[in-house]
């Protein structure tokens, strides 16, 4: 391992553990080593229900009103 990958696992290891586990999930897609689907939590996955059936009923942004969102944030 190299010097500058030791301190970089020095410097995350004092993170929470959930950005650890977020960078180590990067650093292991980027190995090519392919990584088990994220776990939604049971909120994340009834925000997500939500927004399939949304789609399903044809309510998207129109194109202005998405164009209006980016303007908003100076995008």
């Amino acid at each position: 391992m190299t010097r500058l990958l030791e301190e970089a696992f020095s410097k995350v290891s004092g993170l929470p553990d959930s950005e650890q586990d977020e960078l180590a999930r990067t650093l292991l897609e980027l190995a090519g080593v392919d990584q088990p689907p994220i776990q939604l939590t049971a909120a994340e996955e009834a925000d997500l229900a939500e927004a399939e059936a949304e789609i399903a009923r044809g309510e998207l942004a129109s194109a202005d009103e998405v164009r209006a969102m980016w303007a908003k944030h100076g995008l």
